[in-house]
């Protein structure tokens, strides 16, 4: 439990399916105080909330202290592929490594059954192939899949998406009915340890170290210019470069080890063919021939049409029927039959 209204709402209508409740929330990391009403998460009055919706409910509250793992799991993680010169997603790594890494193991430990999320989505178990599948919450606005494509059998068994079938409205809705205090609170937003967003700031912090500056180079290879720091830089990227052009120019490659940023034309970010590494397949062992699915290449992207295909253990490659622009290593690519998520890696390029 967040402190947030989606975990409190989910937290009630577990209990109404009969089971047993415990709330649990994770503290994650030391930070400062920040307003309540903002975008960010995990402040004291989070971990108030919570513990005000656990007495109104009269289930017991925890808090765990998971600030080593989240540490070693996620802001470590997050520091060294933006080094790498890959663009991370920290949610991702998150959901995967702490909330249902870490906490499930304890929640099992305790003889919990379940463990209990406000994320929207739903899972469902396919008799026929025996396999659980993860599938689109009914808000599809609200939609989280995206973020949960590392879920495996194990886990999918032992998690309940409760606010899955509702839209946001509704939640809030029930959670103002039962005199919840966060059923208008504020949704977070931003990434949870870096409450500015200056990710560049926060990593030069936990390495001890600046990152080297370098140059801007064109698609043949020429110095156009000199950069601040390769990690400065998305892939895409237009506006706030440092220096001008005379004409538009885009982030379209980063070389950490050359320093180099390379610069092109909003042509050049385009491409049809993605492939991923560090898979997760939800809805099959193996691909064994190729297959027509939807897919996105970023949490904000509407799926799009492409042929899947599994090309080694650890391996997914995709061809979409129409060109993505910038697509970014270190993100993630899901996939989709309709409203089930069949599986997921990490972009490679």
């Amino acid at each position: 439990m967040s402190g947030g209204v989606d975990s409190s709402v989910a937290a009630l209508l577990t209990m109404h399916e009969g089971y047993d409740v415990i709330g649990a929330t994770m503290k994650l990391y030391d930070k400062p105080e920040t307003d309540s009403r903002g975008k960010t998460c995990g402040t004291s009055d989070d971990v108030a909330d919570a513990a005000s919706v656990c007495a109104r409910l009269g289930i017991p509250h925890h808090i765990f202290d998971m600030r080593s793992e989240f540490n070693a799991e996620v802001m470590r993680r997050f520091a060294e592929i933006y080094r790498s010169g890959e663009t991370p997603n920290p949610c991702i790594i998150c959901n995967r490594r702490i909330k249902f890494g870490g906490l499930l193991e304890r929640a099992l430990a305790m003889d919990c059954d379940k463990i209990v999320t406000g994320h929207y989505a739903a899972i469902v178990y396919d008799a026929p192939s025996g396999r659980w599948l993860l599938q689109k919450a009914a808000d599809h606005a609200k939609d989280q899949t995206y973020f949960l494509y590392t879920l495996t059998q194990r886990q999918l068994a032992h998690i309940l998406f409760p606010v899955g079938t509702l839209t946001k409205s509704e939640v809030r809705a029930i959670a103002e009915e039962r005199g919840f205090i966060n059923s208008r609170k504020h949704d977070s937003q931003d990434i949870c340890f870096l409450p500015d967003g200056d990710y560049v700031s926060f990593i030069e912090r936990y390495c001890g170290e600046k990152c080297p500056e370098g140059d801007f180079i064109d698609r043949q290879g020429n110095v156009i210019g000199h950069h601040k720091g390769a990690i400065r830089y998305t892939i895409g990227q237009r506006k706030g470069l440092g220096m001008g052009f005379n004409k538009p120019m885009y982030v379209c490659a980063k070389d950490v080890t050359a320093r180099t940023v390379t610069l092109g034309d909003n042509a050049d970010l385009f491409s049809r063919s993605v492939t991923a590494r560090d898979i997760n397949l939800i809805a099959f062992d193996r691909l064994e021939r190729p297959l027509r699915v939807t897919a996105k290449v970023r949490y904000s992207q509407r799926e799009e049409p492409a042929i899947l295909e599994q090309t080694d253990d650890d391996e997914l490659h995709l061809e979409f029927d129409n060109p993505q622009r910038a697509v970014a290593p270190g993100q993630a690519v899901v996939c989709y039959d309709g409203s089930t998520v069949l599986c997921g890696g990490t972009i490679l390029g």
